[in-house]
């Protein structure tokens, strides 16, 4: 939320509890440090017998990535009731707005707002605290309103979503660039794959049927499919990069 040391060690708390407390059991046979120092024996303790079947144990990291948040300390500060604030979380504040501003765009969703730089930041981030384990984006999408007036040409041409997939893309291609450009540089992060959410509109939780994320239509009255706008991009998009990344290696080989 600010440059405070108080906020920077939030963030890092934030991190811990939301994400790092599944992978780092995983990778380093211990809860994150953050967690212990708050949670202390309420944090069970691995054998050594489970450190040495849990260590390492991945092929690769999938991360559901579709928006970023601020954080600010809730340790040494006062905060108002919020996701993150209490003891069993870390804390800290997470939210979405700064001084009466949001971190991006809104969208349909009201927990997701517009922020491409997070992607590299949360790959890098991933890439550095985990040795470059190959990683997956296993999720990353645009949700559209859908309400019952809404017309099918309405829905189909979804600029908002390719230009949010532009946005995240680009993000996550400065996350890998240098090691698809120079093939034994391990500065860039090791991203076998992406994956986008979602090929077809779907049913979505508590959402219902109101919020679409699919790349192809669908009627839900006749479940015919029908390709929206970002699917020609995406087709478009995925051609473009592969034959540059097919050309960058060839110069490497030469």
């Amino acid at each position: 939320m600010t440059s405070s040391s108080a906020d920077k060690i939030a963030a890092e708390r934030a991190q811990s509890f939301y994400m790092n407390w599944f992978l780092d059991p995983i990778m380093f046979g211990e809860y994150p440090a953050e967690m212990r120092a708050i949670l202390g024996p309420n944090l069970p303790k691995f054998t050594l017998k489970e450190q040495k079947m849990l260590n390492k144990a991945l092929d690769f990291i999938g991360l559901n990535h579709y928006t970023s948040r601020y954080v600010k300390d809730c340790m040494l500060s006062v905060c108002e009731p919020g996701l993150g604030t209490s003891w069993s979380e870390g804390l800290y504040l997470r939210t979405s707005w700064k001084n009466g501003i949001p971190i991006g765009e809104p969208t349909a969703l009201d927990w997701l707002y517009i922020y491409p730089q997070g992607m590299e930041k949360m790959v890098t981030y991933t890439k550095d605290r985990y040795n470059n384990t190959p990683m997956f984006i296993t999720e990353n999408g645009f949700a559209q309103e859908s309400k019952n007036n809404s017309s099918m040409n309405e829905l189909a041409y979804d600029f908002k979503r390719v230009e949010y997939m532009t946005g995240y893309l680009e993000s996550l291609q400065k996350a890998i660039r240098q090691l698809v450009c120079i093939q034994m540089n391990r500065n860039g992060a090791d991203v076998k794959g992406y994956f986008a959410w979602s090929l077809l509109d779907n049913f979505e939780w508590v959402q219902g049927y109101t919020k679409r994320f699919g790349l192809y239509h669908v009627d839900y009255a006749t479940l015919k499919r029908s390709p929206k706008f970002s699917v020609a991009w995406y087709k478009e998009f995925i051609a473009k990069h592969r034959a540059q990344t097919m050309l960058n290696v060839e110069v490497q080989r030469k």
